[in-house]
């Protein structure tokens, strides 16, 4: 640049008088002091420097994140403790009961403050109650406990947990004690966990939603685990209910035509195509006095060859008691891959649509059903029509919310005239007038 070269040829030229000065001074003069040369950065060479910093930094940050973040992995520990000031209740065994629900609440609240405010609030996720027995000094409990850490820091973390929980339930202020007859804490394979921790029945979509297999909606990833399709050379021709790691519930019509249980074959998941789970059927077992083209007693129970995992994505749905009553005008839910329209296509991907109860007294009038419409039924969706399931959805669950946003299957998709047909609501074979009968093919 010109002010580069102005200041160069400065220098040059005090260089040349020093020289001829130094010829005429004497030899003990202290010469004079030569004015330093500077160079000084130019703005593109500024910009590099500054960008590579920056590039660095930027990379020595993510290395760090990846490695205290992405490096993590989640770890479960078992742990024991007692309430010697609690005594065994029997509906501490009744599953989603007042009383037990109120405890597990209670429990993972004390937990959680403990770890909250200790040297592994970084690390601890939650805690999560199994269940309850009784004991010699009151009642115990079995709990989970989460994490998230580098596989490395494994034993440091267990010990540092380990005395986490010994230091704080000693103290006399906690109604949580030590069970010294166990081990603090045992680590659990991740996989037997989240059986452990999605063991508990209808767990699913938060009620109310903000959609609405006819006219209905997308289904999310794990708003209804418990849903099954039920395929035949890797077709879809029903829908089913897991009811338990190792059954099904579902209609008995989609057997008429085959009930060679080595035809079939069950999978879980949204999709019908890419399922998260398959599994083979072991046997079929349709309500004895079902007969094929008929709407009565329209019920089966499908067991699998092998037991399910359950995951937040697969698991099972509640089943009522005998006595559970569902009102007309409660909004319930049915799901499936049934088709869109009557002889439609079905979607690959599950779908769900809210409809309403209707009373038997409405349905059996003569412009509806005509008084076919039975004491084992269930009527649901809207005289105006347009919301309903169809082809495809049958054996399928009907659901209902109750406390807590727990899921029960209260009917079968099972028969109707058309689809979302004006006057013509679906039928749903009713599972509260068949509880009986699945207690006694699959003891459940």
């Amino acid at each position: 640049m010109p002010g580069d070269l102005r200041e160069q040829d400065l220098s040059k030229h005090m260089v040349k008088d020093y020289d001829t000065e130094e010829k005429k001074r004497p030899i003990l003069e202290k010469p004079g002091t030569l004015q330093r040369r500077t160079h000084s950065l130019k703005p593109w060479m500024i910009f590099l420097i500054t960008t590579a910093i920056v590039l660095a930094l930027a990379i020595i940050v993510g290395l760090l994140v990846y490695f205290l973040e992405y490096e993590q992995t989640i770890h479960y520990y078992q742990a024991s403790l007692q309430m010697p000031s609690i005594d065994y209740n029997p509906d501490f065994s009744v599953e989603h009961s007042k009383i037990k629900t109120d405890l597990k609440q209670k429990i993972n609240n004390e937990i959680d403050k403990i770890f909250q405010r200790s040297s592994l609030h970084h690390h601890y996720i939650q805690s999560h109650v199994v269940n309850f027995r009784p004991n010699n000094h009151g009642l115990k409990a079995n709990i989970l406990l989460r994490f998230k850490f580098t596989s490395n820091n494994a034993n440091t973390i267990k010990r540092q947990a380990n005395e986490i929980v010994h230091n704080n339930l000693k103290s006399s202020e906690s109604f949580l004690k030590i069970d010294t007859s166990l081990p603090y804490l045992t680590e659990v394979n991740g996989t037997q966990a989240e059986h452990v921790l999605n063991s508990c029945c209808g767990l699913g979509m938060e009620y109310p939603p903000m959609e609405r297999v006819t006219h209905g909606q997308i289904a999310s990833q794990a708003a209804w685990p418990w849903q099954a399709s039920l395929q035949m050379d890797g077709t879809h021709f029903c829908g089913a209910s897991l009811i338990s790691a190792t059954w099904l519930l579902t209609a008995a019509h989609c057997f008429d035509n085959q009930k060679n249980p080595k035809m079939w074959m069950a999978s879980f998941g949204t999709t019908l195509r890419a399922p998260l789970v398959r599994r083979k059927v072991q046997s079929i077992i349709v309500h004895e006095n079902y007969a094929p083209h008929k709407h009565e007693d329209d019920i089966a129970v499908v067991k699998l060859a092998t037991p399910v995992l359950f995951s937040e994505n697969v698991h099972r749905v509640c089943l009522p008691n005998a006595t559970f009553e569902v009102l007309p005008k409660s909004k319930v839910f049915v799901t499936g891959w049934g088709a869109l329209k009557a002889s439609g296509p079905f979607p690959n991907t599950l779908r769900q649509v809210e409809v309403e109860v209707l009373s038997s007294d409405v349905c059996n009038r003569v412009y509806v059903y005509g008084g076919a419409v039975s004491s084992g039924m269930i009527c649901a969706g809207f005289l105006a029509g347009e919301r309903d399931a169809c082809e495809g959805d049958s054996g399928g669950p009907l659901v209902i919310a109750q406390d807590q946003n727990i899921w029960y299957l209260i009917g079968i998709v099972s028969w109707g005239i058309g689809c979302g047909k004006e006057n013509k609501p679906g039928l749903y074979t009713k599972v509260t007038h068949y509880r009986d009968w699945i207690k006694s093919k699959a003891n459940i």
